[in-house]
């Protein structure tokens, strides 16, 4: 049996004052090394990091198509 793809989409980053504590970065390369095909960062009352998580996926993800391997 397959295994179902899990995608955290209640992730809080160090842009949640006393909620999250990871950097985007951390949180971006954590989802690639647990094979999740996705994140979704929902930072509590704040929108700061998703600039940086955009541009961040965005450079990843180039990477990743130049060498022949699936996006997130």
């Amino acid at each position: 049996m397959k295994t179902p793809n899990f995608v955290h989409l209640n992730v809080h980053s160090h842009y949640s004052i006393l909620n999250g504590c990871s950097t985007i970065q951390q949180i971006v390369d954590s989802a690639i090394k647990n094979r999740m095909p996705g994140i979704a960062i929902t930072d509590y009352g704040n929108m700061f990091g998703i600039m940086e998580f955009i541009e961040y996926v965005a450079r990843i993800n180039k990477e990743r198509q130049e060498e022949g391997k699936e996006t997130i």
